[in-house]
């Protein structure tokens, strides 16, 4: 798109860099491979070498995880920017000369005037550093096409003859192949936040249609048909109406709680409470899907077998952070059962690595390695199961032999559809002797009803049974 620009990509993380020079790339993402194949070597360049890259740059990406801070004031909601604050320090360090400083990573409101703050106090003569906000609104899975055909670009930068040309700068690198009409240019804080809000209302859609699911699982109604219905009106719109286990990944949880904290310092506590119902909806249908699978396998699945598929957070990636997955496997093995774990690009390593978390093991690893065996194939991980529980929504799930599995598992066999992937196939599945269990809908059809062989008596509170109960 632009091979006249030289990019360089740097980490402190060796190994990491080696996988990004090697045929095996450090993450899954389709179509990456393909782009960093064709351009490594000529304008791509991935080093350590941090100091050059930073002294060699017209223009500096700041693109470091910013994760939810884990101690301190603000723990358990608030951005941890130590990472954005040692670039700061070392972009100041090393430069010289005129140079662009661009946030790219998701930050709270105001961050760039902390990134101002270091520059200004450690400047030299020779050094004019302007800084950016230019945030990513990338979907992992569909991340090489989001960036070759942008819904927009968003940058933003002060209102200064310097701040403006630095925007002028950029704008003329994205000109290369994003039209005009769909590049935005704003002050720094509005972009920012516009980063945030973006994310907390991609959320919220997750949560509003899944707490819809729960009503409609209790009434009768089936949340697709709900869906389909509203998404029609041209004011609210059919995207991220699909109802399922929760949303996860790197980013919407950890927003929406920056978002939250943001609310609270500034003393705005109905704002903060709107917003954070957002992630409590999410928690509870995670914890409404294991109940619902715990109750259909009649109240118990302390040393069942239940095959879980996929780990991921969604399809296309390999990413598990803050996977519903991670989540729906803690309640199941609270409960004691034993877990079968298949996904086609998570590694084995990286789920046993998920669940032996603190909060995930209840601080007992060990159980994890009791209860938690990881397959490289579907069809082992149905192997005598009690039941099937869909997590994540790959493609390949549509696709297998449930004949066979349904064969391999113990009887009555059940399938927990926590995405919804295999709607197309419930007249099959049934007919194969599937109980189906899927979000958001009642599938009355495939209830085995309690038929005890003696009719109890009933008994009333006033007036004693006319032949005593035997049990």
């Amino acid at each position: 798109m632009c091979p006249e620009i030289t990019v360089t990509v740097v980490d402190v993380n060796e190994s990491r860099i080696k996988a990004w020079n090697s045929d095996t790339l450090p993450i899954y993402e389709p179509g990456l491979k393909e782009v960093v194949e064709s351009c490594r070597g000529r304008n791509l360049f991935f080093s350590t070498d941090i100091d050059s890259a930073i002294k060699d740059a017209d223009l500096v990406f700041i693109s470091v995880n910013t994760p939810t801070k884990t101690y301190g004031m603000g723990k358990g909601r608030a951005a941890d920017l130590k990472f954005i604050e040692a670039c700061a320090r070392r972009i100041v360090e090393v430069s010289d000369g005129y140079k662009i400083v661009t946030e790219k990573s998701t930050v709270p409101v105001r961050a760039a005037e902390s990134i101002r703050r270091i520059f200004d106090a450690n400047t030299k003569p020779s050094l004019n550093l302007q800084v950016l906000s230019n945030p990513e609104f990338l979907a992992e899975g569909t991340a090489v096409r989001d960036l070759k055909e942008p819904d927009r670009v968003l940058i933003g930068g002060d209102e200064t003859p310097e701040g403006q040309r630095a925007i002028r700068a950029l704008c003329a690198v994205y000109e290369h192949w994003v039209p005009k009409e769909r590049i935005i240019t704003t002050n720094t804080w509005s972009s920012e936040l516009s980063k945030l809000a973006a994310n907390a209302f991609l959320a919220q859609r997750i949560s509003s249609i899944n707490s819809i699911s729960a009503l409609c699982e209790a009434t009768g109604a089936d949340v697709e048909e709900v869906a389909k219905a509203i998404g029609m009106d041209q004011r609210i719109g059919n995207k991220f109406l699909k109802a399922s286990v929760g949303f996860g990944g790197s980013c919407f949880q950890k927003d929406v709680l920056n978002l939250v904290y943001l609310c609270e310092a500034l003393n705005l506590p109905e704002v903060a409470s709107y917003w954070q119902q957002v992630i409590d909806m999410n928690e509870y249908q995670r914890r409404r899907f294991a109940c619902r699978i715990i109750d259909c396998l009649f109240n118990t699945v302390t040393g069942k077998k239940i095959a879980l598929l996929g780990f991921s957070f969604k399809k296309d990636t390999g990413d598990t952070r803050e996977s519903s997955s991670i989540y729906i496997s803690k309640y199941l093995m609270d409960e004691g059962a034993k877990l079968f774990i298949y996904d086609p690009k998570v590694l084995k390593e990286q789920i046993i690595h998920d669940l032996s978390q603190p909060n995930i093991s209840e601080d007992n690893p060990e159980r994890v390695s009791e209860l938690v065996t990881v397959t490289s194939d579907p069809y082992e991980a149905c192997q005598s199961a009690h039941a099937l529980v869909i997590c994540t929504e790959w493609d390949m799930f549509k696709e297998l032999d449930y004949e066979k599995i349904y064969k391999k598992m113990l009887k009555p066999a059940f399938i927990f559809d926590g995405r919804r992937v295999l709607d197309h196939l419930h007249p099959d599945l049934q007919n194969i002797g599937f109980q189906i269990e899927t979000i958001g809908k009642k599938v009355t059809a495939t209830r085995i009803p309690y038929a005890p062989t003696a009719v109890c008596p009933r008994i009333s509170a006033t007036e004693p049974p006319t032949k005593k109960a035997k049990v």
